[in-house]
């Protein structure tokens, strides 16, 4: 049986790129979003991608595609859309997360393993970005605290605008191979070497 990815903002830019790597290394995706274009997108050629249609800010929705795609043993939170404004950006990256966290860590903790990887923007880009990495990273080392089950590990990364969308998901991958429960990753961007 293949392990199960839920991806959410995989409509376009690192949510895309996550699901589609994880797809070609033989997971079954399902892949989330509210822009169903972009997630046709995400899923050409990928006959084990799933796309879904969900707003994550609305915690049945999220519920109701966690009861379709069953168990998940890994569960990427991209940032789906470029806005500013405080109240759409903490909608969006943090309680969007926390809906996603909360549909698919029960199982994960039932199962004694799994990993949840919220990627985030840079907060220089705006103070809402700020204000919304700054709750991600204590939110998620807040329930590695209060769920010590240790084969769940939580990362959170967030980079540099400079910084490609594959550099980001190296990162997370190396990290994840450490036996860390959680884990804030600061992807930098790659200096070309010289002679």
């Amino acid at each position: 049986m293949r392990p199960t990815a839920l991806i959410t903002g995989a409509a376009g830019g690192i949510g895309a790129l996550a699901a589609q790597r994880l797809a070609a290394a033989a997971w079954d995706v399902v892949a989330v979003d509210t822009d169903e274009p972009g997630l046709a997108r995400t899923a050409l050629r990928s006959p084990n991608t799933h796309t879904r249609t969900c707003d994550v800010t609305d915690p049945k929705a999220v519920a109701a595609v966690l009861a379709v795609a069953g168990p998940v043993h890994r569960l990427v939170c991209a940032p789906a859309t470029p806005p500013t404004d405080l109240e759409h950006v903490l909608r969006q990256d943090v309680l969007g997360v926390a809906n996603a966290v909360d549909a698919a860590l029960p199982g994960m903790l039932d199962r004694g393993r799994g990993e949840i990887i919220v990627l985030t923007g840079p907060p220089s880009r705006s103070p809402a970005h700020a204000a919304a990495t700054a709750a991600v990273t204590v939110y998620l080392h807040a329930l590695a605290a209060e769920h010590p089950a240790p084969g769940v590990r939580f990362r959170h990364a967030t980079a540099h605008p400079d910084v490609a969308h594959r550099d980001v998901l190296d990162a997370v991958d190396r990290s994840l191979a450490r036996r860390t429960r959680t884990q804030t990753i600061h992807p930098t961007r790659k200096l070309p070497f010289l002679p």
